[in-house]
């Protein structure tokens, strides 16, 4: 299975074998931080919105592409509310990766991802987001990431690009 997860509509032809989530249409409430998704429901969000659909096919996902505009070198606020949602397929126990602490995954499936950004206008932004990405990779089962800047204009086309390699 492979995820395209985007913060806004795309009118982009999917290969076989590919799903797409549209954020912007979706129902998605910030992370309470309450770890019910380690405790009370182990592997489960207690909250019930459209979230609790995405994040298992992000976990079962060989491939994943998000697209996201980079709002002050991060992710914007539909696809940083989706990630951080996407909690509960750690564990609440820590493991040594490369010298530095992280949580255990639950049954996640190593992913190649690409990330489709646009927005960044500054060599300066695309330098943080590279950064933040990268240390979101560790945490996200992420074989490899590949960053594909480009402009508001010009994201179908980097989609559909991405998607026929």
């Amino acid at each position: 299975m492979n995820l395209l997860l985007t913060d806004r509509p795309l009118a982009v032809s999917l290969p076989e074998g590919w799903e797409m989530a549209d954020l912007s249409q979706k129902t998605i409430a910030p992370c309470l931080g309450c770890f019910g998704c380690w405790t009370k429901t182990p592997g489960r969000c207690v909250l019930r919105d459209d979230a609790v659909d995405i994040y298992p096919r992000i976990a079962k996902s060989s491939r994943v592409l998000y697209v996201s505009a980079v709002v002050y070198g991060g992710y914007d606020v539909p696809m940083k509310t989706m990630l951080e949602r996407a909690i509960p397929v750690q564990k609440p126990f820590i493991r040594l990766l490369d010298g530095e602490t992280h949580h255990v995954q639950r049954a996640v499936t190593r992913k190649q991802a690409d990330i489709v950004a646009y927005g960044a206008d500054t060599e300066e932004e695309r330098d943080l987001f590279r950064r933040l990405v990268q240390r979101n990779a560790k945490n996200m089962s992420f074989a490899d990431v590949r960053i594909h800047f480009t402009t508001p204009d010009g994201v179908e086309k980097t989609v559909e690009e991405v998607l026929s390699k």
